[in-house]
């Protein structure tokens, strides 16, 4: 397996080890996303301000309103801080150019 799928297969079993949680499997509830954020985020977690942040997230990613999130809808959160970790990253490196 190359890198990549190997960070690819990392998400989808770490999603589904908290999901499995509570038998369903297929979804994270509150209580499931919170320890999730919790243990795999935490770095990102101490930096939030707000003491409701998972409550935001949960908010955030449930396009459909059944206050779970599924697979599909959790893309987004790791995207989207992918995407800012990218920033860091590009910013530590232009400094390291200097």
């Amino acid at each position: 397996m190359t890198d990549l799928e190997k960070c690819m297969e990392s998400l989808i079993v770490i999603f589904h080890r908290y999901a499995d949680e509570d038998g369903d499997g297929k979804t994270l509830s509150k209580k499931e996303l919170k320890k999730l954020v919790e243990n795999e985020l935490p770095t990102f977690l101490k930096t939030q301000k707000n003491p409701k942040t998972v409550d935001l997230i949960l908010k955030d990613l449930d396009q459909n309103k059944d206050q779970k999130v599924d697979f599909e809808e959790f893309l987004p959160l790791v995207c989207g801080l992918s995407l800012a970790c990218e920033k860091c990253y590009r910013l530590h490196e232009k400094k390291g150019k200097k």
